[in-house]
């Protein structure tokens, strides 16, 4: 039986991190500011843009306490490093003093080079190419070798915690906690069993590409925020990138995906068949997130509408409609 209990806390860490804070903290790397701070849209961590003194803008990354280890967070800045000696276009963080990683009052950050643009259009046929390229890139050098401390994208890792979460949290009511139970169980030990004969294929991935992760500016497209890079399929950074609303415009947009891609590596066919299964471990692995962050301000501003019985009638619904989906494979759906 759960305990059920609120996720409501009176404070976090991240109520400490004021302007001034942020200013110090880059200052006692020797950089000096204008003084100038401002707070960008992020809700894992705190992302701040910052004026300098005689020298260009800096993006500010504070990451989140407790949630990764120091070796983990080099590991990824070690990834990201190899990444751009070798002409992937991803933004690193910046070097100050020999180091990536700075730790101030408690909290490690890191700093980037400010990269302006927009998100790419994924009804662009050139942008698509390009993403692909993009992609074909990275996993063709994070193939090359495993991460020995980052996670894995796994129902162990990603859906069971999730899972647990939602069901120990007071917003589900009635008989949503039992269906959800039962329901979440089923889907996760049914990925378990499409997932695992793919699992000598994983490699290091970006692990959250959406378009808000890309930069476009004139002819330059850019990888950003690597946070939640891990050992997963390769399948991962690509399905999320197919949004058309007609079976027609799912088919142009992955042709034009794979053509790109397989400019710099063959692309992993195989692995549609797992599309389903992720985008249902994304599924419950997203509203368990917003259920672990709820202590942290931003969350229940930004997400109010998790305590009503209404988001859990709708998760049911999406689940559901899952569990028809999982047997599906993308491939098949689009005859590529």
């Amino acid at each position: 039986m759960n305990t059920l209990h609120t996720p409501d806390q009176p404070s976090h860490p991240f109520a400490t991190l004021s302007p001034d804070r942020v200013l110090d903290a880059v200052e006692s790397l020797g950089a000096y500011s204008n003084g100038r701070c401002m707070a960008l849209n992020s809700y894992e961590n705190r992302v701040f843009q910052v004026g300098m003194e005689d020298a260009p803008t800096l993006i500010v990354k504070f990451y989140r306490p407790e949630r990764w280890k120091t070796a983990q967070i080099l590991e990824e800045h070690a990834f990201v490093a190899t990444l751009a000696e070798a002409g992937a276009p991803v933004v690193a963080p910046i070097s100050y003093q020999g180091q990536t990683l700075h730790e101030a009052e408690g909290f490690r950050f890191a700093l980037y080079p400010q990269r302006p643009g927009q998100a790419p259009e994924l009804d662009n046929p050139d942008h698509l190419f390009r993403l692909g390229e993009m992609m074909g890139r990275l996993h063709h050098i994070g193939g090359l070798q495993a991460y020995q401390h980052r996670p894995v994208l796994d129902v162990a890792q990603w859906g069971r915690p999730a899972r647990e979460a939602v069901l120990t949290c007071p917003w589900l009511q009635g008989s949503q906690r039992t269906q959800y139970a039962e329901l979440s169980d089923q889907l996760l030990a049914r990925i378990e069993q499409i997932m695992a004969p793919f699992a000598d294929q994983w490699i290091r991935l970006h692990g959250d590409a959406h378009v808000g992760n890309v930069l476009c500016r004139d002819d330059d497209m850019v990888l950003v925020d690597l946070d939640d890079s891990r050992m997963g399929p390769a399948i991962q950074d690509l399905w999320m990138l197919i949004t058309g609303t007609t079976m027609a415009e799912r088919r142009e947009q992955l042709s034009e995906l794979v053509e790109g891609y397989e400019q710099v590596c063959e692309f992993p066919r195989a692995q549609l068949g797992l599309v389903e299964s992720l985008r249902t471990l994304r599924l419950i692995h997203h509203s368990g997130w917003i259920v672990q962050r709820w202590q942290d301000p931003a969350f229940p501003q930004a997400f109010p509408w998790v305590k009503a019985e209404g988001f859990w009638d709708q998760q049911l619904k999406l689940l559901s409609e899952q569990s028809q989906n999982l047997t599906l494979s993308m491939d098949r759906m689009l005859q590529v």
